[in-house]
């Protein structure tokens, strides 16, 4: 298995996806040898010096954490990571639109946790085991840090990072969310963890059936007149981004607090659970047998 890098850069940088290329060898992806990473090094676009959140100690001592603690269920360490990782970087959604950031994180970083949350695994077809070349430098729902990241933020309500842990808990849900724009309607993120708490639905046909049924849905219908939501005050995630320089390490055993902006209202997150339940129990969904 790939070990921790011997060449651990101190902070953050940008990594063209070009610039990854050489460096995803054969051993990287077949999980037998990393890389040393002084070569690595110098590809690299750094980022400015003065600012606390780019400081790669935090989030190695992260995934550090993550590996042992996760190393006999390792889809677990994508809900208690997520948030963890969220609170410590203390992005602009803009600044986590940079892909290079994350190939950095993902190939000079922690090129060992990409192998332990997504080890090597045969093609289909047969063939020699490997990791996904998206793991490291892939769209945003499927590179590794990138997906736990937006996953965060799309799912966290304000400062609360519970519904984070909750839609994590399933990987269909997961693979699913990232790809539906419905999800910056913050109501629509809350009232699909709900329905997932609750039990509507738990199969992942169950759930691509429900996530089909509202992106269609919502061709038509605008859900914001349905549950109407305000937007974040912006003042209050940078203020959050500003204390990252005297934040103390995110805990361990409780859920940090994220920016302290105002969570969804409830009566719009009751209005849309209670409409996409309904919208779930006339959806075609496969091996169902229509009712009625």
């Amino acid at each position: 298995m790939i070990e921790k890098p011997h060449h651990l850069p101190e902070r953050l940088g940008l990594l063209s996806a070009t610039a990854v290329d050489p460096f995803l060898t054969e051993d990287l992806l077949k999980g037998v040898q990393g890389h040393g990473g002084v070569d690595l090094a110098k590809v690299v676009e750094p980022l400015p010096e003065d600012d606390a959140r780019w400081v790669v100690e935090p989030l190695r001592d992260l995934v550090d954490d993550a590996m042992y603690q996760f190393k006999d269920n390792r889809t677990d360490a994508d809900g208690w990571l997520a948030p963890r990782m969220h609170a410590t970087l203390r992005l602009t959604r803009r600044e986590a639109a940079d892909q290079r950031l994350w190939n950095h994180l993902a190939l000079a970083v922690a090129p060992d946790y990409v192998a332990f949350r997504h080890p090597p695994a045969a093609p289909r077809g047969g063939g020699t085991p490997r990791i996904n070349r998206d793991r490291f430098k892939g769209a945003a729902d499927r590179q590794c840090f990138s997906r736990l990241w937006w996953l965060a933020e799309m799912f966290r309500n304000g400062a609360d990072y519970a519904p984070v842990v909750a839609g994590c808990a399933n990987q269909d849900l997961i693979h699913n969310a990232l790809r539906m724009d419905l999800l910056d309607h913050r109501p629509t993120a809350q009232a699909l963890v709900r329905i997932l708490e609750r039990g509507v639905v738990s199969t992942g046909r169950e759930i691509n059936g429900l996530i089909t049924a509202i992106n269609t849905a919502g061709a038509t219908l605008v859900y914001d007149a349905l549950a109407p939501d305000e937007a974040p005050d912006p003042e209050a995630l940078r203020r959050w981004i500003t204390e990252a320089e005297t934040a103390r390490p995110v805990p361990r055993h409780d859920l940090p607090t994220g920016p302290d902006e105002e969570p969804v209202p409830e009566e719009a997150v009751a209005a849309l659970t209670e409409y996409f339940t309904e919208l779930f129990e006339t959806a075609p969904v496969r091996g169902r047998v229509p009712q009625g």
